[in-house]
């Protein structure tokens, strides 16, 4: 028997292994193995066991055994792995690694030993306590002894905390028998001390009710892909939570993915109060510790359900039923790193190679989904009301163009200021977003028209004023904000731009009474700062957030009723034909966080277009509008989802030798181009230096790129540049910065 197996030696191929006598009957495709690999021995994975007839086994080596310290890989999930290889044209063993949290896949993380004391004998116990009471040097064994015959076995941890406890006088009552211990694994707790209220299922509304009886129908037949298409506050959730239930119920598990690791605290309360503490959850926030318990608790059976960001899509389950992936039209679900998978995308192909049923659940569904949908590829519930039938929040767009400025700089709006103003007064809460954080967004001199830009990338440095510092958001480069200009030394340089630390510091001018707290990823630092703003929020600790995407989704505050949008227009002027949905999501998403409660909820809107179409949709609440809208442009101009997208990217640091191998490789893929492929480039990318390194831009857009797709991966992972040129592929991209 031959077994191909996948070493973590980045070449992009298996390599065959006899397998010994001994295992045949153990190995399996995903075990992980021990293999010679030269003159060294390497770890590995089997993805495929065979025969192979017309080569002598004789001329290979064998495989040496199984892994002492890795965990295998389910069969099904390596053959996800080898699908996202060739169709993310990325190296095999990035696809297989990624499978795997890197604490299950390197080995170095053990399950945690707990050591549990008991008492060998009670009645000499009792002998030991009554005879040493008067023995002074026998004090800490005594008090060990009778918390042990009151409160019965212990662990390590807890005989420590108890007085009198000493490494000494546990070490003699082991030596004299008079204790014994044995080993427990323990989990690492994740859910810390948050205590939940547990919660039954709601009785459904008629949308959730027809929402369900579609899941239910796809259960039975183990497959489908369901567009959970429902207003924001519909009652998406609980579908989840009766959805799962369902799947439970007929033996399989589940899976939810959630777009952001800040968005999980929340859904794990949720779904803990339905089904306790028995889930799982899978994040990059954990430590090394807790993603291999949790992986291993998903592995072993042990738990049916797994919540979690973009990886816990790979949660090892073997009899999946359902996929949920909620929000899925955020991009970041996209991985920016090889692989460049779309977790929506790889959910849809997993549910379909495990017969489990996938759930898209959105308030504003991606056109990819839309057109799905038309095509009859995905089936569609819409839930179009609110929970309780509350109306929608009323929306106030306000022309920035006219009338009187408020606030520093004209960034608030007279109707803003006394909209919050009102609310705050009124005992309710406001939000108030700004899709751009920090103090300012660029340092310019009027004298000599010097911009502070950072040297290692095409961007202006952002400055903040509570640091003092000017910073790089793409290389993360930190410098201190210069006092006069840098070039002409002229003490007349100005802050341009707004950003949510300067609407912060305007707000607590124009609301000094009112408890203010700003998120956004400069203020968030923490692992915890996310969870602890938002309890606060929550306990009405705090009257106006402001914030940036991360307070325009999932937050469930019912005695918010205002939101404040402060400059909608900013996304609509990127280059990239995904800036009108990209600004209709956010603008419907933020204001979703109005009026969840009892009392009515209002959005006020700042533009300098008021008249612009996706304004306009967003405004009237009409998703469908802007929907057809939307697609009717994209299919005139053959754009996703009316063809396929392919972006390369080529970076180095020498201009010359990075636009060189740009218009080599085009030429050598270039017999590949079929009849209906259009090529753009390679031209320098809309962003021409990222960290010192030169970047340039090829697009390939057509209705088949399978040809082209497959020549793309042999030229990008087995072709090499002269000047250390890196290239990578980006199918169906998100970014084309």
């Amino acid at each position: 028997m031959i077994a191909k197996v996948i070493t973590d030696v980045s070449l992009d191929r298996e390599f065959e292994y006899v397998v010994p006598p001994e295992l045949e009957k153990v190995l399996r495709c995903g075990s992980a193995v021990v293999v010679p690999f030269g003159r060294s021995r390497r770890e590995g994975y089997v993805l495929s066991l065979g025969q192979r007839a017309e080569f002598r086994e004789d001329k290979l080596k064998a495989v040496s055994g199984l892994s002492p310290v890795r965990a295998s890989i389910p069969e099904k999930l390596v053959e996800l792995g080898r699908w996202m290889a060739e169709y993310y044209c990325c190296p095999l063993e990035h696809a297989i690694r990624t499978l795997l949290p890197a604490a299950v896949r390197n080995g170095k993380v053990r399950p945690l030993v707990r050591r549990i004391y008991s008492l060998a004998d009670r009645a000499e116990a009792e002998k030991f306590v009554a005879s040493h009471l008067a023995d002074r040097r026998a004090e800490g064994r005594c008090a060990l002894l009778r918390a042990l015959l009151s409160g019965g076995d212990a662990s390590s941890e807890e005989l420590k905390r108890l007085p009198g406890f000493g490494d000494s006088a546990l070490k003699t009552l082991l030596r004299h028998g008079l204790l014994v211990f044995r080993e427990e694994m323990c989990r690492r707790d994740v859910f810390g001390d948050v205590e939940v209220i547990p919660d039954s299922p709601l009785e459904p509304t008629p949308d959730q009710a027809n929402a369900l009886a579609g899941i239910d129908r796809m259960l039975e037949h183990r497959s489908g892909v369901m567009l959970l298409h429902g207003v924001t506050n519909s009652g998406k959730t609980e579908v989840y939570l009766q959805a799962i239930a369902s799947a439970l119920a007929r033996g399989r598990s589940a899976i939810v993915l959630v777009p952001e690791i800040s968005l999980t605290p929340q859904t794990v309360r949720r779904f803990r109060a339905r089904f306790g503490d028995d889930l799982s959850v899978l994040h990059s926030r954990l430590s090394d510790g807790e993603r291999f318990d949790e992986w291993m608790r998903i592995a072993s059976g042990k738990v049916k359900i797994a919540v979690g960001a973009r990886s816990a899509l790979f949660a090892p389950f073997s009899d999946l039923g359902l996929i949920v992936v909620d929000e899925e039209h955020e991009s970041t679900y996209k991985q920016s790193e090889s692989p460049r998978y779309h977790a929506r995308d790889v959910a849809v192909m997993r549910g379909k190679m495990e017969n489990a049923c996938v759930i898209l659940g959105s308030a504003t569904p991606s056109a990819e989904s839309m057109h799905n949908v038309s095509l009859g590829k995905f089936l569609l519930a819409e839930m179009r009301s609110q929970v309780g039938a509350r109306p929608a929040p009323r929306f106030t767009v306000v022309d920035r163009r006219i009338g009187e400025p408020g606030g520093e700089n004209g960034i608030f709006s007279p109707e803003l200021v006394e909209n919050v103003r009102r609310r705050l007064a009124g005992g309710a809460q406001a939000i108030l977003f700004l899709s751009r954080r920090g103090y300012a967004r660029t340092l310019r001199c009027p004298q000599c028209g010097y911009e502070a830009c950072c040297p290692d990338c095409d961007v202006n440095y952002v400055y903040s004023k509570r640091r003092e510092t000017l910073s790089c958001h793409l290389c993360g480069a930190v410098v201190p904000a210069p006092e006069i200009c840098p070039q002409c030394k002229s003490p007349e340089i100005r802050y341009l731009g707004s950003g949510t630390e300067k609407i912060e510091s305007v707000a607590r001018a124009l609301f000094p009474d009112a408890r203010i707290a700003r998120m956004d990823s400069d203020s968030m630092r923490g692992a915890n700062d996310y969870e602890a703003v938002l309890d606060r929020f929550r306990r009405g600790e705090i009257d106006l957030l402001v914030g940036t995407q991360m307070i325009a989704k999932g937050l469930h505050f019912p005695n918010v009723t205002l939101v404040g949008i402060l400059n909608a227009d900013q996304n609509l002027s990127m280059p990239d034909f995904r800036a009108s949905e990209r600004a209709f999501q956010l603008i419907t998403q933020v204001a979703g966080r109005a009026g969840r409660g009892d009392r009515p909820g209002e959005v006020v809107l700042q533009t300098f277009s008021p008249e612009n179409d996706v304004i306009r949709y967003a405004a009237e609440g009409d998703f469908a509008g802007f929907s057809r809208f939307d697609l009717e442009f994209r299919e005139m101009m053959k754009f996703p989802p009316f063809s396929r997208m392919i972006a390369v990217f080529f970076k180095g640091e020498d201009d010359a030798a990075v636009e060189a191998a740009a218009r080599t490789f085009s030429a050598e893929l270039a017999p590949y181009i079929r009849a209906g492929v259009t090529v753009a480039g390679p031209l320098r990318a809309p962003i021409e230096r990222i960290r010192g390194k030169y970047r340039y831009l090829l697009t390939l857009r057509g209705d088949r790129l399978g040809t082209v797709r497959r020549a793309l991966r042999v030229l990008a992972l087995h072709r090499t540049f002269p000047g250390n040129v890196e290239i990578s592929v980006d199918v169906d991209p998100l970014d084309f910065m």
